[in-house]
């Protein structure tokens, strides 16, 4: 038998507005009649690219991330500007970023970044057919790209070396991918 587990929103205040993201404090009915809060970040969503060159390496960038206050290595990705196609936005980050456009896109999945208190949800692209045209960094933005073969980042991966969560679930949704090819 199943339960119906829905949270219904009885009130909802804006405890903080930003630039893109938005943090929400709802006041919910639970599914037994009693009332709780719910403290969240809204989020306009993000895209992640797995971007493969000809030589079979993946783009990679070593980037500072200030709340985990460290340098990360991931793949590109970046948020979705308001009414944005996804896919207009993986093309937009890839050459913002790296420099290189795409012939070939593949959509692979989507996925929610983190369920528990936030509804960013993140959009993964394939990108092949790669030509470098020039990166065009958004202002303040700092980063460096490089190349790696995809068994050395899945194997940095599992040593801990690649550990943001939308890079390990990229590579290894890639790499299902790929072996269904």
């Amino acid at each position: 038998m199943t339960h119906d587990l829905t949270e219904h929103c009885l009130d909802s205040n804006i405890l903080h507005q930003g630039h893109f993201l938005t943090l929400r404090r709802d006041t919910v009915q639970l599914p037994d009649g009693n009332t709780s809060h719910r403290e969240y970040v809204r989020h306009p969503g993000a895209v992640a690219v797995l971007a493969l060159l000809d030589n079979g390496n993946l783009l990679f960038e070593r980037q500072y991330r200030y709340p985990a206050g460290r340098e990360f290595l991931e793949i590109p990705a970046g948020k979705i500007d308001p009414g944005e196609d996804i896919l207009l936005t993986a093309q937009r980050e890839l050459l913002e970023e790296t420099g290189y456009t795409a012939s070939d896109w593949t959509f692979l999945m989507s996925s929610w970044a983190c369920i528990g208190y936030s509804d960013e949800q993140i959009h993964y692209f394939l990108a092949r057919g790669l030509r470098h045209e020039g990166r065009q960094l958004d202002e303040g933005e700092f980063l460096e790209v490089f190349e790696l073969p995809m068994e050395t980042a899945l194997d940095w991966v599992r040593q801990g070396k690649i550990n943001d969560s939308k890079s390990s679930l990229g590579l290894f949704w890639l790499q299902d991918y790929l072996q269904r090819l």
